[in-house]
């Protein structure tokens, strides 16, 4: 699909509020047709940018390949969540609301360049990180000085390239004056808490133990909110949503980036590399006090929990030290209490769409029905 050609809606479901009979096929067709629609409007104004701002630059090609990556080579899950919250408060297709949409992409891409900077990560999408790569061009050119800090400091400022670049296309996207008004206390909110949830994430250690829910709290801001409900609100605003929209996809929203959160730290710690394409036990190494982490050591007996601060404290974790570690943490039973926290934060999502109607300002039908199956995909083992 093209740039220039309209969505393909499946046919009667969303605008007159009627399934098509294709049920969760058509929603699964409908995203993937986004997630191209978006990645191509992304993939020209990154391009754009590039051959603005980056060219003639040292180290041009390197840094136009780690933005590509970054900030077009993802899933469009923000982006999804924004269009179908842009459908839900009374939006028509259009390529404007798209573009917007595919803002969010950016402002992912800004938070994944410095968490990797900030979690030592070595990997993302299964290859190496911007910042060992930069340091690496650094290093191949013989050049003076750190190479490791140049790579961490290169790579922070092109994720705040991508912060202003993220602006710069809600801004230019196409949408009136009076919707990008409505939208930018919405993209205020979502970057604030972001850098707020990251800071939090900082503190927070498993040597430490933070409660549980500081811990939720946390990952609330940094990732749920990001994720789901502020992209949701986004898209709503934008659209010129009632409240009572905006307050249905405020629930929603929230009960589903917790759920996807939770996902997220049980991968963080039982995750193969192959799924998340960052490295086995990554959390684990990182001693991140993440919810999995965090609940381990409360349900764990005397022993077991002796066992989980020896390794916490340990200074260097090997392999056989991560797989112990899980294989402890397994053993207190906290990936079913997880999974039980995932299932009731999704079947409560999934109801919370229905209070609209009852409400008397029912959500658009193709936008519930995709809100729904997201519930469960985008919290499911793998995205």
């Amino acid at each position: 699909m093209h740039a220039d050609q309209p969505l393909a809606w499946p046919a009667g479901a969303a605008r007159t509020g009627a399934s098509d009979g294709g049920g969760e096929e058509a929603v699964h067709r409908w995203q993937r047709e986004f997630r191209k629609r978006a990645g191509d409007a992304l993939a020209a104004f990154v391009g754009d940018r590039c051959a603005e701002h980056v060219r003639s630059v040292p180290a041009e090609h390197l840094v136009g390949e780690l933005l590509g990556e970054y900030a077009v080579g993802g899933k469009y899950l923000r982006p999804t969540f924004a269009y179908l919250g842009w459908l839900a408060g009374g939006g028509d297709d259009n390529e404007a609301a798209v573009r917007a949409a595919a803002s969010t992409e950016l402002l992912h891409a800004f938070a994944l360049l410095q968490d990797d900077v900030m979690d030592r990560s070595p990997t993302r999408r299964g290859l190496p990180a911007a910042h060992l790569r930069l340091a690496g061009w650094y290093r191949d050119q013989a050049l003076p000085g750190d190479a490791h800090r140049f790579g961490e400091s290169a790579a922070i400022l092109l994720s705040d390239l991508c912060l202003v670049w993220a602006g710069q296309m809600l801004r230019e996207s196409g949408l009136s004056r009076e919707s990008l008004d409505r939208a930018w206390p919405y993209y205020d909110l979502l970057r604030g808490e972001l850098a707020v949830g990251q800071l939090a994430d900082l503190v927070y250690d498993a040597r430490t133990r933070p409660g549980l829910a500081e811990v939720l709290d946390m990952s609330r801001r940094k990732s749920g909110n990001y994720t789901v409900r502020r992209p949701l609100e986004l898209g709503a605003a934008m659209a010129g949503g009632d409240a009572v929209v905006l307050r249905v996809l405020g629930v929603y929203g929230e009960l589903v980036g917790e759920a996807f959160q939770l996902r997220d730290d049980l991968l963080g710690v039982f995750g193969e590399p192959s799924v998340t394409g960052k490295p086995n036990g990554g959390d684990l190494r990182e001693r991140k006090a993440t919810s999995v982490v965090v609940l381990a050591a409360e349900m764990a007996t005397a022993s077991q929990r002796e066992e989980l601060n020896r390794l916490a404290a340990s200074a260097r974790l090997s392999e056989d030290d991560i797989d112990r570690w899980r294989g402890v943490a397994e053993s207190t039973g906290v990936i079913n209490r997880v999974e039980r926290m995932i299932d009731v934060r999704v079947a409560r999502a999934r109801d919370s769409l229905e209070s609209a109607a009852a409400e008397g300002a029912p959500l658009d039908a193709f936008a519930a029905s995709a809100l729904r199956d997201l519930a469960v995909s985008a919290t499911g083992r793998a995205w």
